[in-house]
């Protein structure tokens, strides 16, 4: 293929959107008319195409695509680029038969090539919004494209007639700024089904996405949340979403293009929106697709476990309140220091010494240092009996709101909730993009591209009564990492896993991994009765606070830090579901934290970080019932841990922690059970796991055979 010459299709969500070619001065565009499907004149690409396709760094790799050796298991280009042989798919180009060859780019965002007999002829960028694709005209049939091929997924038929905004009124007269994309082309007087997005992030940031729902036959309706972008309001969040939610379905069904049939999509912060307006109970909501979302405050936001939140709160707290518009630069920690910004104090005046205002969000947040009406109208789980509709939820391993994901999915499966899905992935908070994290691999099908055909096949039965059977496909599709394969089961957590208790013990110095601290697995490990360790919340531990395979080797040298370590496994143990942890504890403190995580630990002694959850100590007995501690006595603890399925393979070692601070994920507690937003003087306590006959210690771990 010639640079210049080579004309590429470029296919996004499979809608077509024009031609690209790569000159050696430019890349040129001829791009589809967006509601008559008419091909314009090629023109230079805008700057703002706002393809997910990183079309510029095709263009300046042009050279090593075309002198590369596309043979063998992997190919290295001459920029240092690694492929390795992935799928084949066998079609008719032009009369004759090929087979091509996909090849699946590693450690870096997805960007796949298909070759047919050593000539690239795609370039395939899978992710969550719809996979785009570039292909030589004619080979579409011999690239991840075909996904979209199915006789039963609605067609991309359709051109989309924006009819501009309206200001929806709310209950309490607040109007919503609201975008409607119609189909064009079809019937006159036809009614719609309608797929509804509502965002804090301004609806115009994605809407060239959402807008591809338009070309395949359904209503698309974008609203910004009170208080965001071009809507009026005071932005509360978490606190308007599920009766703002409503009365948007409400104006949606009185419209005389809607079939009365609403589906609702929406990812982390836009995932708690469609969960929280599931539990509105309105009749008319028929379809949720919710990805990696977040959860209650209380479980996994502003509060989680009881806690204050830190640098995943303020990042984004920061961010929504310098304006009605999202600054993504604080977002990512660019314009302030994540370090400065959690050691700042006092906790109630940060957003003032970071971005120079007051954020009515953290000062309201302030306002309730304790569980009360307000946060309980903030927990959708609280009304969990209402959801009625189908629900598809999807995050992954590394998802930093995976508590969120897993509060809904108990709320689904407490309530029985029909036609309930979920789909786990080796995945970030932005799903189904690498197959490398930090140091950790997976197989080349952590990636997949069918990602965004099977949240339209979702919608296609539920809100047009397509019979495409996803609903009688497994329960849980799920990926683990370590065999690096996909599974499905019936339920989640696994119904074929085993519970498995695997106890605490030491000598009593399991103080560091240095220490004497075990991990066994179905009886209790008979030496000392309990291990020690001082908390100062003036020296916090400093992991990274992500969810992510971080390696906690160094932090597992500190004595704060209590290690339990099982027997090298002499088989591989796979651990697939929700986990958690019975603790028994005492602290000379009259409140404290814990901080618990389960690890990896190869033989080299690298301790890579599988799950953990961090807990406030009075709120044991449930968030609205806060009880201070007292000094010395011993306490149960059930806490919640992330979900995982993961396999241990020969030669490794299972890893459980306590510990009682983590300041990246939350404010170290001082202690002192006072108001945290009051910054009282921080107290040094001294901490005592319990792991005797009376108080066994154990973590809960479902074991697939």
């Amino acid at each position: 293929m010639n640079v210049g010459t080579t004309v590429y299709k470029l296919y996004a969500a499979g809608v077509y959107e024009g031609t690209i070619r790569f000159t050696a001065s430019a890349i040129m565009h001829a791009k589809v008319d967006a509601r008559r499907r008419t091909q314009m004149q090629e023109n230079v690409l805008a700057e703002t195409a706002g393809y997910i396709l990183p079309l510029h760094k095709i263009s300046a790799n042009q050279s090593h695509y075309a002198g590369a050796e596309w043979q063998g298991e992997a190919v290295v280009l001459g920029n240092g680029e690694r492929y390795e042989k992935h799928i084949q798919y066998t079609g008719e180009v032009a009369g004759r038969g090929v087979v091509s060859q996909v090849w699946a780019l590693r450690k870096d965002t997805a960007l796949d090539i298909v070759t047919v007999d050593g000539c690239v002829v795609a370039f395939v960028a899978p992710n969550r919004y719809g996979m785009e694709v570039l292909v030589v005209d004619g080979y579409e049939g011999v690239t991840p494209l075909r996904e979209y091929a199915d006789s039963l997924l609605s067609e991309a038929r359709y051109g989309v007639n924006d009819l501009g905004t309206d200001l929806v009124p709310m209950r309490d007269g607040v109007r919503l700024a609201t975008d409607v994309y119609l189909p064009e082309g079809v019937a006159p007087g036809a009614k719609l089904p309608t797929i509804l997005i509502r965002t804090c992030y301004d609806r115009n940031m994605r809407k060239t996405f959402f807008k591809r729902w338009a070309n395949k036959g359904y209503a698309v309706v974008n609203q910004d949340v009170r208080g965001r972008a071009d809507s009026e309001g005071e932005l509360v969040p978490f606190f308007y979403e599920r009766d703002d939610s409503a009365d948007t379905i409400d104006w949606i069904v009185a419209q005389d293009w809607s079939d009365g049939n609403v589906g609702m999509w929406g990812a982390s912060y836009l995932g708690y929106v469609v969960t929280a307006a599931a539990t509105s109970g309105h009749p008319n909501l028929k379809a949720v697709v919710n990805e990696v979302n977040v959860g209650s405050p209380f479980v996994d936001t502003v509060r989680k476990g009881g806690t204050v939140c830190s640098w995943p709160l303020l990042c984004w707290t920061l961010a929504q309140s310098v304006g009605t518009r999202t600054d993504f630069d604080i977002f990512a920690g660019k314009t302030v220091s994540p370090e400065k910004a959690v050691d700042a104090r006092p906790i109630r005046e940060i957003p003032q010494q970071m971005i120079g205002r007051a954020s009515g969000p953290w000062d309201i947040w302030s306002e309730h240092p304790e569980y009360d009406d307000f946060w309980r109208d903030c927990t959708y789980s609280e009304r969990g009996d209402q959801v009625k509709v189908p629900m598809f939820v999807i995050s992954g391993w590394y998802d930093g709101d995976s508590a969120g994901v897993s509060e809904t999915w108990r709320m689904l499966t407490k309530h029985d909730v029909p036609n309930r899905k979920i789909w786990l992935g080796p995945w970030e908070h932005g799903p189904n993009r690498a197959r490398d994290l930090l140091d950790t691999s997976f197989g080349n099908d952590a990636v997949v591209y069918n990602y965004d055909v099977n949240v339209l096949r979702w919608f296609d039965r539920f809100l047009k009564g397509v019979a495409n059977g996803i609903e009688q496909e497994p329960r849980a599709s799920y990926y683990v990492v370590g065999t690096n394969e996909w599974r499905v089961s019936d339920d989640w957590t696994p119904s074929e896993a085993t519970a498995t208790k695997w106890f605490l013990g030491s000598g009593g110095r399991a103080n560091s991994s240095l220490g004497d601290g075990v991990l066994t697995l179905g009886s209790q490990a008979q030496q000392a009765d309990s291990d020690a360790y001082v908390y100062n919340p003036e020296e916090p531990v400093a992991d990274s606070g992500e969810r992510e395979p971080e390696n906690m080797r160094r932090h597992e040298l500190r004595s704060d830090i209590l290690v339990y370590t099982s027997e090298v496994l002499a088989e591989p143990v796979t651990v697939a579901g929700e986990l958690s942890c019975e603790l028994y504890a005492s602290s000379t403190g009259v409140d404290t934290d814990w901080v618990v995580t389960l690890s990896d630990v190869d033989p080299k002694g690298n301790s890579i970080k599988l799950s953990n959850y961090i807990v406030r100590a009075k709120y044991r007995g449930g968030l609205d019932a806060p009880a201070l501690l007292t000094p010395g006595q011993v306490e149960k603890y059930d806490i919640f841990m992330q979900n995982i399925a993961h396999t241990f393979p020969v030669g490794h070692r299972l890893r459980f922690t306590v510990t009682s601070s983590s300041k990246m994920i939350a404010f170290p507690n001082t202690n002192t059970g006072l108001n945290p937003y009051e910054d009282p003087q921080p107290i040094v306590v001294t901490q005592k796991i319990y792991h005797s006959e009376a108080y066994p210690s154990h973590l809960k771990l479902p074991i697939l055979a």
